[in-house]
């Protein structure tokens, strides 16, 4: 563990190489990482680019000692706060607060954390408190897009219950198919599709009550103890994303397209993103447009100094955002380090210091990430075909996230990827068929 601040001869020399290859103030020496980051994210990155500055990790005193271990593993220092007291946040970080160069946040779940610990760190470049709301808040999301431009967005209402005036309006104003989504839930939970209003009613009501106890979980954060729930018309057409960095002026830089396929399409009844893949087959015309779609969904949230995701679906009428976030989407470090040499990592610390990003965009390969879901709910009972499908060439790494005896669900009911599996190749062919191995070879076995 290394202190915040020492007169060291080592440490001098760290400081130099900081403003030797930041330009920042040479004392500045610490990029603090609010909530929890994936130790496996931070040690690979290390290794590849040996960073000359102190990495601080700000995490909640609520997060298990597992964690916090796995944690300090990594990090020069973990400092632990309570992120419902302003007091304690301002407290934790009041030592070193002003050798931060550079702040930062990986957590889709825990941005909340972020937004708390801005306004306690001035003297750095970040997003503003109300962007990082409009961009994490589906609900707010929605609004703030239509304002700008509708025509980047699909049809939504609001609603807060199930009644059937709801529904009616719901009908009327949207149609069939939709889809549900919970405001301020991360990734696919609760997200459901309805095709007719049996599935609306019982969907709504079902959505409501989990939503009810999300809010009471987390009330310091939901200030209004009534849940808002967005409904959406259900796109029809290919999924796509892309992740980029905005700079304080507004400049935008987007990165390559990656294509998704959800578990929709392999026979889930589920909304989650089953495998994304980059070089995409977008022609350089379609790419433009998706870009400038990219663009105006970013200034309309009034996104600067940070990373951004972003998912889209091309649609008959145009390129339509699906979701906006603020910070590098899942998997995006493998996948364009992978097949173009762009650092997500580097460039995110990088616009954070006002500095310009490093793209290249020059293919090196094919790159495919995999969340493999067991097909029912229940107990893991076996795993077969593990072994064969690390031996496959195309793998890269499988990370196991649920073994044996744990119990598993489908995303939209809170569940989570019993594998991660990245793959790359130089030949489009082969990766393609080493995802097919993995489909046949691995199989989950549940009771």
């Amino acid at each position: 563990m290394v202190s915040a601040k020492t007169n060291s001869k080592s440490d001098a020399n760290r400081d130099r190489g900081i403003g030797e290859k930041y330009g920042n103030n040479r004392r500045k020496k610490i990029v603090l990482f609010v909530g929890p980051v994936p130790a496996e994210v931070i040690r690979k990155w290390k290794e590849q680019e040996q960073p000359k500055f102190l990495l601080y990790n700000l995490q909640s005193k609520k997060q298990s000692k597992e964690e916090i271990e796995e944690a300090r593993e990594v990090f020069d220092k973990v400092i632990l706060c309570a992120f419902s007291s302003e007091d304690s946040i301002a407290s934790a970080i009041l030592e070193f607060r002003d050798d931060i160069i550079a702040i930062t946040s990986r957590s889709e779940e825990k941005m909340w954390y972020f937004k708390r610990t801005i306004p306690h760190v001035p003297y750095v470049l970040s997003p503003t408190e109300k962007s990082l709301l409009w961009a994490t808040d589906k609900i707010e999301m929605r609004k703030r897009m239509a304002v700008y431009d509708s025509k980047i967005i699909p049809k939504f209402a609001v609603v807060q219950d199930a009644d059937e005036k709801t529904i009616e309006v719901i009908e009327k104003n949207i149609g069939y198919p939709l889809m549900v989504k919970p405001s301020g839930l991360s990734a696919s939970m609760l997200v459901t599709n309805c095709y007719h209003r049996d599935e609306l009613e019982k969907t709504l009501s079902a959505v409501f009550k989990r939503a009810n106890i999300f809010h009471r979980l987390y009330k310091e954060f939901y200030k209004d103890d009534t849940p808002q729930v967005l409904v959406e018309e259900l796109m029809e057409g290919e999924m796509y994303s892309v992740d980029g960095v905005v700079d304080g002026t507004g400049e935008c830089y987007v990165y390559p397209s990656v294509h998704i396929k959800t578990g929709k399409q392999i026979g889930f009844d589920d909304y989650f993103g089953y495998q994304q893949m980059t070089p995409t087959l977008l022609k350089q015309e379609s790419f433009d447009a998706l870009e400038q779609v990219a663009i105006k969904g970013v200034k309309a949230l009034g996104l600067r100094n940070t990373h951004f995701h972003i998912e889209f679906i091309r649609t008959e009428e145009g390129w339509k955002i699906i979701e906006i976030a603020p910070r590098i989407g899942g998997f995006r470090q493998d996948l364009y380090k992978l097949s173009y040499g762009i650092d997500c990592t580097t460039n995110d610390i990088r616009i954070r210091m006002g500095l310009k990003p490093k793209i290249l965009k020059s293919k090196k390969g094919y790159t495919a990430a995999l969340k493999i879901f067991a097909k029912r709910e229940g107990v893991i009972k076996s795993i077969k075909g593990l072994k064969k499908v690390k031996e496959l060439a195309s793998v890269v790494s499988v990370t196991q996230k649920q073994t044996n005896g744990d119990k598993v669900l489908f995303a939209k009911n809170g569940g989570r990827a019993v594998f991660v599996i990245i793959l790359h190749n130089k030949d489009r062919s082969e990766l393609l068929a080493d995802i097919r191995r993995v489909e046949q070879e691995l199989e989950i076995v549940v009771e």
